[in-house]
């Protein structure tokens, strides 16, 4: 049976055995995501360039952004081939959980892509109406809650950091929920896509989290250990989570400030729906909202925002949202805003791992 490219060379050579542990795959697969990205990202780049997908710049953003009109964007194709090839390079393929994790990704980076089409072809930011990508996003979601939870091993209990002997039973209602955690960490990552390697930087963190969390939830020694929910095969995920760790990292280097390509919705959406299907199948729904701090925190501020707005007739909390463009306005150079947000992400990510002995 083929379990990935790379699995049948344990049996022909010594060598080669090495490809049958979890934590080798995790690295290689981390390093060949990176690669692609390095190599194809130059070439990726003046094709979009002699295509003219450039960026739309919203005219009441900060003045600073007039500048970025025109960057190249929708690089999130790239970060899904990145994500892809090296998945299916390493990764067992005869693990279910691997391939509807490929399919969620994807998927919402075409509803990501066809967003992203429509700005650049039509030259606005107005892309895909707010309630179609929402629609596309449930619809999406619900297809992992459903194999969620009728997934055998799988029931509608929720994992709760510092609480082990706390665990509610949503029943039905956990297939709302698991599209709620979806479909909002989809659209937080792609409110926080606003500054030059804002979005990557905190997925880097992220993936790499939830690269540990999948290990030690798919051992069933060390899962019981540190008591945490034992989930069958989902050792194999952190051989996904290192492919987004690789191809984000890889694509940072291009989108380091100044940016030389965008990630666009594609990229944004894909990466948030990722990360949220990934809390959701391995039990660890509200780690997110921890080690993903700064997407909670862009997401609220627009939420919030607006609403006080709505509230009081015109007032506002923040001088503008999401609230990196608050910094902005407040006279914060670009590239200040983005590395303090990143030493705030690394700094959730240290205690979201914490938590594994918080309990």
């Amino acid at each position: 049976m083929l379990y990935h490219l790379l699995y049948p060379l344990h049996t022909e050579f010594i060598g080669f055995n090495v490809f049958r542990y979890i934590t080798f795959r995790s690295i290689g697969v981390a390093v060949t995501a990176f690669l692609i990205m390095i190599i194809f990202g130059p070439a990726f780049i003046r094709m979009i360039k002699r295509k003219q997908i450039g960026q739309v710049v919203r005219d009441d953003g900060p003045e600073t952004h007039l500048a970025k009109q025109g960057v190249p964007t929708m690089g999130g194709l790239l970060i899904l081939a990145s994500i892809t090839l090296s998945t299916l390079f390493w990764a067992r393929l005869d693990n279910p959980l691997v391939w509807l994790l490929l399919f969620i990704t994807v998927f919402f980076g075409m509803i990501g892509a066809f967003d992203d089409y429509k700005k650049v072809s039509k030259k606005t930011t107005a892309g895909l109406s707010a309630r179609a990508k929402l629609l596309l996003q449930i619809l999406g979601a619900a297809v992992v809650g459903l194999f969620i939870f009728f997934h055998p091993g799988y029931d509608g209990q929720l994992s709760l950091p510092f609480l082990k002997d706390v665990n509610p039973d949503l029943g039905w209602f956990y297939i709302v929920f698991a599209i709620l955690v979806i479909v909002g960490s989809s659209n937080a990552v792609n409110l926080t896509d606003g500054l030059d390697g804002l979005a990557v930087g905190p997925t880097v963190v992220s993936s790499a989290v939830y690269l540990v969390f999948c290990y030690l939830a798919g051992h069933a020694v060390l899962a019981d250990y540190l008591q945490i929910p034992h989930v069958q095969g989902s050792g194999e995920l952190a051989i996904f989570c290192g492919a987004i760790f690789g191809a984000c990292l890889g694509f940072l280097w291009f989108n380091a400030y100044p940016a030389q390509i965008f990630m666009g919705d594609t990229g944004s959406l894909a990466l948030g729906g990722a990360l949220g299907s990934v809390a959701i199948i391995i039990k660890q729904e509200f780690l997110l909202a921890i080690v993903g701090g700064i997407f909670v925190m862009e997401a609220l501020s627009v939420i919030m925002q607006v609403g006080y707005f709505k509230m009081t007739n015109g007032k506002r909390i923040f001088l503008m949202a999401p609230f990196h463009h608050h910094f902005e306005k407040k006279g914060w150079h670009e590239p200040k805003v983005v590395v303090r947000f990143w030493i705030v992400s690394i700094i959730l990510g240290l205690f979201a791992i914490a938590t594994l002995k918080l309990r």
